[in-house]
């Protein structure tokens, strides 16, 4: 008989926690060991239990799922942590890859979405937030977590001079039209910027060009090879 997935779930909300538990027990393929409202005694729990998932809500009370997740990795290595969420930052996605989580569950996903998750990490998979597959941005964290350089992505998505100052206005929180007035074009020629820009990040709107352009901003600060705005 196959063995079942050993499951450690930190979850500070008790409801959910709950809940969950409940939910993943009904699974035949896997197993919750253990529950917890934080991560005080983590290397404790994680050697008496020996969970192959972790199951982390990146939003605990005390703001200590980063870390958590720095000192499981460190170690405890075969142990893979799920980070749950309802929307991650960019920023926090980058971050949480780096350190070391091989996946992420919004907290509004299906039932069965979540499921497919667990099992696809537990084979060794890594399962970034569905709003983000397929994007340039996972490709970047694809390419700085395993150390190369995404030249050959921003070579392939090349953003032109023009569409990178739009990009920088519009995070400046800028209208088209003010946009317009500040290079000397049409508002039309702003919005089809705006629409180039939209088709190459794989976004839907210019609030999403906005924080986007943070996060990188972010991400740069935390891997130099990696900046949209960079000639």
């Amino acid at each position: 008989m196959k063995s079942k997935i050993r499951i450690l779930l930190i979850e500070d909300n008790r409801l959910l926690r709950d809940g969950l538990t409940v939910m993943l027990k009904k699974q035949q393929d896997m197993d919750v060991v253990a529950t917890v409202g934080n991560g005080e005694n983590i290397l404790s729990i994680l050697r008496k239990y020996k969970p192959e998932i972790l199951l982390l809500d990146l939003g605990l009370r005390d703001r200590s799922s980063l870390n958590l997740v720095k000192i499981v990795k460190k170690n405890s290595s075969d142990a893979k942590i799920i980070v749950m969420d309802l929307i991650p930052m960019q920023a926090d996605v980058f971050e949480f890859v780096q350190a070391g989580v091989s996946g992420f569950i919004l907290k509004d996903a299906t039932v069965i979405d979540f499921l497919k998750t667990i099992r696809s990490v537990a084979k060794g998979f890594q399962v970034l937030p569905s709003n983000l597959t397929g994007s340039l941005f996972s490709q970047i964290v694809e390419h700085a977590v395993n150390g190369s350089k995404p030249s050959a992505i921003l070579e392939s998505v090349r953003m032109t001079k023009r569409e990178r100052q739009v990009i920088e206005l519009i995070s400046e929180g800028h209208t088209n039209k003010e946009i317009a007035q500040k290079l000397h074009l049409s508002t039309y020629t702003v919005k089809s910027h705006v629409h180039n820009i939209l088709e190459k990040l794989a976004l839907n709107t210019r609030v999403q060009i906005a924080k986007y352009a943070h996060d990188i901003k972010k991400i740069k600060s935390a891997s130099d090879d990696i900046s949209l705005l960079e000639d």
